[in-house]
This record gives C-alpha cells, sequence and structure tokens, in this order.
C-alpha cells in the first residue's frame, strides 16, 4: 500500500526535497538520465560528426524522459497478472530495452547511417539492434541509481493534494 501524506499543512516539512517520495524519485530518474543524455550530446560531434543538432539535442530529452519513465515505474515492484517479483535490475534492463527498441524502429535508417561512420563498415558493432543492449544498459543504471537514493514501491510516498 502506497502512503498518501499532505506536505501543505501548517508547519509541515518539505518533504519531496528530504523524504522519499514519488516525485524525488522521479527527480533522480530524470537526473540521471539528462546525465547520460548530456554525455552522447556532447560525444557524438566526436563519434559522428556529420549528426544534427537536433538528433543529439533528440538524444538529450530521450534519456531524460526515459529516466523519468523508468523511475515512475518503481512502484511497481509485483506484477499484478504474471504474477511475478520485479525488482530493480529487471525493470530497469526490460524498460531501457523496450523503450530503445522503439527508438530503433522509428529511426533504424538515421542510426544504421551514424553507425556506417563509427565504428566503420564491417564492424561487429554496425547494426542499430546494440541500441537495445545500450538501452538495457542505461535503464539499469537510472533505476539502480533511483532505487539507491531513494527507495522503491510501497516504501514511497505521495504527497496528495493541498486542503
Amino acid at each position: 500500500m502506497i502512503k498518501q501524506t499532505s506536505n501543505f499543512s501548517e508547519g509541515a516539512e518539505v518533504q519531496w526535497l528530504t523524504g522519499k517520495t514519488l516525485f524525488t524519485r522521479i527527480a533522480a530518474g530524470k537526473l540521471t538520465g539528462f546525465l547520460i543524455g548530456a554525455v552522447g550530446f556532447f560525444v557524438m560531434p566526436y563519434l559522428w560528426p556529420d549528426s544534427s543538432p537536433a538528433i543529439r539535442w533528440g538524444i538529450l530529452c530521450w534519456y531524460t524522459t526515459l529516466g523519468a519513465f523508468i523511475a515512475m515505474f518503481g512502484l511497481m515492484t509485483w506484477h499484478p497478472v504474471l504474477k511475478i517479483s520485479m525488482p530493480w535490475w529487471f525493470r530497469g534492463i526490460f524498460l531501457g530495452a523496450w523503450m530503445n527498441f522503439l527508438l530503433v524502429l522509428f529511426a533504424y535508417q538515421q542510426l544504421e547511417a551514424m553507425l556506417a561512420i563509427w565504428p566503420g563498415n564491417g564492424g561487429i558493432f554496425q547494426s542499430p539492434l546494440w541500441f537495445i543492449v545500450e538501452g538495457a544498459i542505461i535503464g539499469l543504471v537510472i533505476d539502480y541509481a533511483a532505487t539507491k537514493l531513494v527507495g522503491e514501491g510501497s516504501k514511497l510516498t505521495i504527497s496528495s493534494k493541498p486542503s
């Protein structure tokens, strides 16, 4: 069961900054995703000199959003239909791989063109499907950071609207 608190009463502590809330978890996930996206943003011109600024900004925004998405799913530690436990490493790997799989589906040709430049033609990492593996690793890092910094599941508090 998820605890709900109202942080708007007189004398209440600002819990979203200090407590283990869903908001803080999402902020930690977004920050981790932003840092990963920033690495991609600044490294991309060196690996793929012909990459457009739109792709660079897209990578930055993609991983920031992925961080929020993975962190939000930190509430679910049990799958109600399949009746299986979903630890942080399972959620991170699955959601990161799934979201990058969708990215590959929509931008396969652009990713293929970028990978033809680096690591070069005929390389083992030339297939855009490697972005799925990258997404799994990044998802694992994001969920690890959000879980270790804030927590997961029923340990989180969700603030209610002010009364």
